[in-house]
This record gives structure tokens, C-alpha cells and sequence, in this order.
């Protein structure tokens, strides 16, 4: 709707546009970001001061190093800060702030989509994408196999493939109950279209790299057969960056 609107416009109008509808940045304020020990947690501080969430809490994380990194996003603010280049900033909010007081219903989400999970839907034709979905794909299906112990069908189509019971409660039971976790593993789900290739990240089964390839194997295809959509791409390049955080969360729990 924004980009119809301005194509409506006179180039100079389009640009008086954009600027009304950038956010307004806060100007930095400190000097130093770090960390220090919060009871069991490690909180961020600006110039030894707390920072807090949208919610009021205060910004901190179970492990050092995770609250290191959160720190290191906001040393590297430079004249302003923008929230849009701070995407472990925006994860660590949404875990403090609303994951954490509701996992049961977080969790149900991510159980929600292994039901029409996106690797268990296949393509009929052409061959290319064919290939290309298996290629991706039946690596996952044979992990969830293999190591969950989730015997989920593949289908053909749109049509609704049920699946048995027994093997979502089974992959089910890999949806972590610690909140930095599982509102990492939510983000992934949502950014994907896939709890499968979610917690095949969560396992180390697949590279970030590796699980934006396969949420993309049909939007890649496209692309390939019909040209580059770069506003599209624009929007893909934010959002890898959010699943980027959520697979660092990811990384650096495990480690």
C-alpha cells in the first residue's frame, strides 16, 4: 500500500514521504555498555546503570556471554540508537517481557505449526523445485525421524496431510520449556513457517544459513524462474537478521 501511495507522488514529495515515516532516533546517551552479575542472571548496564525492557524489567540473560553480546549491540550504536540493528536487543525484550510469564502458550504455537509443518508439503512439479524441496527438506524429515522420534507423513500439494499423534506429541516433547529457548525457537518457527526447521537448529542439526535456504527453497525458485523481487529481499535481509539472533541465542545456551 506504502509503495503504491508513492509512486503516486512526485519524486520530491516521495522523499518528504519516507522522512515523516522514519522513526524518530534516540541520540546515545552513554558512553560504555557491559554487564554485571544479577543474582542467578547477568544484567546489561549503560555507564553502570541498568537498562530496562518495554516492560520495565531489567535487560538481562541466564549466561555471560549471551548478556556480553546483547552489550556489544548497544557499544556499537553510534550517534543514535536504532533499534532495527539491534535484533538480540528487540529477542531479549520478547523473552523477558512476555515469554517468560507465558511458556505454556508459546509452546502451543510452536506445536501448532508441526501439524502443517512447511517441509512436510511438497510440490508435484516442475522437476526443478522437486528436486530442490527434497534436497532441502528430506534431510530434516529424516532427522526428526532419526533423532525425535517423529514418523511425520510428507504430502503432495495443499491438501491437508493429518499426521499421526503419536508423532507430534514426539516432536513435540523437543520444544524446549526454558524461555530464552523457546522464545528463540518461537522466533524461528514464525520466521520459517517451519517448528521442524526450528528445532533442527535448535539440535545444531542445521547452520542459520542452512535453515533461511530451506524456509526459502520456493520463494528462491520463484525468483530464479520470474526475476529478483527486491523489495522482497529488502524485507527477507531484516528478518534473516532477527533469525540470526535467535540461532546466536541458540548457539551460545548450548555452549
Amino acid at each position: 500500500m506504502r509503495d503504491t501511495f508513492e509512486k503516486s507522488l512526485p519524486e520530491n514529495a516521495v522523499e518528504a514521504v519516507r522522512r515523516a515515516t522514519r522513526p524518530v532516533l534516540r541520540r546515545r546517551f552513554y558512553g560504555k555498555a557491559g554487564t554485571a552479575a544479577a543474582g542467578e542472571s547477568f544484567a546489561v548496564r549503560l555507564d553502570d546503570k541498568p537498562v530496562h525492557t518495554p516492560a520495565g524489567r531489567i535487560l538481562a540473560a541466564p549466561t555471560l556471554a549471551l548478556a556480553e553480546a546483547i552489550a556489544a549491540e548497544w557499544d556499537g550504536q553510534r550517534d543514535t540508537i536504532n533499534p532495527a540493528k539491534m535484533p538480540l536487543t528487540r529477542l531479549a525484550n520478547v523473552i523477558i517481557d512476555g515469554v517468560s510469564d507465558r511458556p505454556g502458550p508459546v509452546a502451543a504455537e510452536i506445536q501448532k505449526y508441526l501439524a502443517t509443518d512447511l517441509v512436510c508439503y511438497r510440490a508435484a512439479a516442475p522437476p526443478g523445485l522437486v528436486d530442490r524441496q527434497a534436497r532441502h527438506w528430506d534431510p530434516i524429515v529424516v532427522w526428526t525421524h532419526d533423532a525425535l522420534g517423529a514418523h511425520l507423513r510428507v504430502g503432495e500439494g495443499v491438501i491437508h496431510v493429518v499426521q499421526p499423534e503419536a508423532a507430534l506429541a514426539a516432536a513435540g516433547a523437543a520444544i524446549p520449556d526454558d524461555p530464552w529457548r523457546l522464545g528463540a525457537v518461537h522466533t524461528v518457527t514464525t520466521l520459517t513457517g517451519s517448528a521442524l526447521i526450528a528445532l533442527a537448529l535448535l539440535h545444531a542439526r542445521l547452520t542459520a544459513d542452512e535453515a533461511w535456504q530451506a524456509a526459502h527453497v520456493d520463494e528462491d525458485w520463484n525468483m530464479a524462474q520470474w526475476g529478483r523481487d527486491e523489495i522482497a529481499l529488502s524485507r527477507r535481509a531484516f528478518h534473516f537478521t532477527e533469525l540470526q539472533a535467535a540461532a546466536l541465542v541458540l548457539q551460545l545456551l548450548a555452549d
